[in-house]
């Protein structure tokens, strides 16, 4: 997949920052060559330039909640073809309500505002 799609989707694209969670797999060395090759320094990773602690629900707001809670939605309904997917997933979108919305970015500001730390304010909840 990196030598294949992403390399040639990101090749004249020299300001694409590269980020993935910190999955065994994903951080294995190969992949991490490969990547280097790709993106140099531009990589947000376990054991990229910029370090990502995997599974941290504090800095991955959209990925810890917003894409979750758009799948709820969208898989609902067996769609048949790619392009019922897409608009279905566009509808959803559209339908997510800006209290959501404006929830998350809250929860990324506070992220930002801790420099990436853990908030030890927040009680999470299942």
């Amino acid at each position: 997949m990196i030598e294949n799609f992403l390399r040639p989707a990101t090749q004249n694209r020299p300001d694409t920052l590269f980020k993935q969670d910190g999955a065994t797999a994903h951080t294995a060395k190969e992949t991490m060559q490969l990547l280097r090759q790709c993106f140099g320094e531009r990589i947000i990773s376990r054991y990229g330039n910029v370090n990502w602690p995997s599974r941290s629900p504090d800095l991955t707001s959209p990925d810890f909640f917003l894409w979750g809670y758009l799948k709820e939605r969208v898989y609902v309904n067996k769609q048949e073809t790619l392009e019922q997917l897409k608009e279905n997933i566009d509808r959803k979108i559209r339908e997510v309500a800006p209290e959501t919305l404006a929830a998350v970015l809250e929860r990324a500001r506070l992220c930002k505002a801790e420099n990436g730390r853990h908030l030890k304010d927040v009680i999470f909840h299942k």
